[in-house]
């Protein structure tokens, strides 16, 4: 079997993503573990390794289970000594070799959301926590407007094929507001057909891709002028740069 992605649903709107080949798999962001050790009975797998992109409760809560069942494994994670389990810290650039399932990430800071945030990326695609949502992006509970802004640009360098593996089903809400924020945008418009019909039948909008975002995101589209004019409206104030349109799309969306 060749490697194959799947979304283990947790809680009302998670996904803990799960890597796997015929017999091993990897897990990101497992804030469940009951879910996991379920699927992986379910289909004969081991977990041979974890990966967590930041500490929230809902990204980290099912690694101490998972543990139990597949102890001294590799839980890689960011440089944040509060989250105990991890034994592979890691800093910007490194790589990580997952040799079980013969793929190699690597990994980026993305801070913003919380101040210890990276993701994981490579040709499988980019696996991003709560830093980029589709048609959204996370809210800035520890950083700053600037450290997302910064961390978004560095997302939307990547390949535009780039699939985007992100860890909550938001996508239908954040397109609400991408709609306020853009009113105008044709591609917008049609996503939401999409999205719409894929909830109706309980499927998930997730992966997106990067060329995706860039066309219907708009915390990738500070450039756009329309989008400018909506938030200066919004805000009521001038807003001379995309950085000072996107800390009040940021404000905006946070009361929307």
């Amino acid at each position: 079997m060749s490697l194959q992605i799947i979304a283990i649903k947790a809680f009302s709107d998670n996904y803990i993503w799960c890597l796997r080949n015929h017999q091993y798999c990897v897990v990101v962001d497992p804030g469940d573990g009951a879910p996991v050790k379920e699927y992986c009975q379910r289909e004969n797998l081991s977990v041979t390794a974890i990966l967590i992109t930041h500490h929230h409760w809902d990204h980290t809560d099912g690694i101490d289970e998972l543990l139990k069942t597949y102890p001294d494994i590799a839980v890689y994670g960011p440089q944040n000594n509060n989250i105990k389990q991890i034994n592979s810290r890691l800093n910007d650039k490194d790589i990580i070799q997952l040799r079980d399932i013969d793929v190699a990430l690597s990994v980026m800071t993305v801070l913003g959301h919380t101040l210890d945030h990276i993701a994981y990326y490579g040709d499988i695609g980019l696996f991003c926590g709560d830093t980029l949502f589709s048609a959204g992006c996370g809210r800035l509970l520890e950083g700053s407007a600037q450290q997302m802004f910064d961390s978004l640009k560095k997302l939307a360098t990547l390949p535009t094929e780039t699939k985007v593996f992100c860890t909550h089903e938001y996508t239908l809400a954040n397109i609400n507001f991408a709609l306020a924020a853009e009113p105008n945008n044709k591609v917008l418009h049609n996503y939401k057909r999409w999205a719409e019909q894929q909830r109706s039948q309980n499927l998930a909008t997730l992966p997106s891709s990067i060329g995706q975002e860039l066309a219907i995101n708009p915390f990738l589209r500070c450039h756009s002028a329309e989008l400018a004019e909506q938030v200066q409206k919004h805000s009521a104030s001038q807003l001379n740069s995309p950085q000072a349109v996107f800390a009040a799309l940021r404000r905006w969306k946070d009361h929307f």
